[in-house]
């Protein structure tokens, strides 16, 4: 129980120090981890567990999509790109489909990379 609650602290420590660039990092960490829960959940037939583990893949989507800053003309194709990925959530948790739910992890994925190219290059900028 102890240990728990330490890492409970540590967690909530390394979210309230990290800058932007990491934070939304870790959205897309998180993103990708309850995607797997939910492929695994899935396979499993645990229909309660997949719709749960999608809905928190959906919410932390949305979450991507209200930090964008529509100033810069890239947030309108990061913004399309979300879009896209929640209709194939959506669409893996209605149909309770794992091939949708992996297009979907793949996308989730391919943002990741590419955002952790952006923080690395404006690491070295810095």
């Amino acid at each position: 129980m102890a240990l728990n609650q330490g890492y409970d602290l540590y967690h909530k420590n390394q979210i309230m120090t990290a800058a932007s660039g990491d934070l939304t990092l870790m959205l897309y960490e998180g993103a990708i981890k309850f995607c797997n829960l939910a492929a695994i959940a899935l396979e499993h037939n645990d229909i309660e567990k997949t719709h749960y583990n999608i809905m928190r893949v959906e919410d932390i989507i949305v979450e991507l999509q209200a930090t964008l800053n529509h100033k810069y003309p890239v947030a309108e194709d990061f913004d399309r790109i979300y879009k896209y990925i929640y209709e194939l959530l959506v669409e893996a948790n209605i149909r309770k489909d794992p091939v949708i739910l992996e297009r979907a992890l793949k996308e989730i994925r391919g943002m990741r990379d590419l955002w952790k190219q952006i923080v690395a290059k404006n690491k070295s900028k810095a």
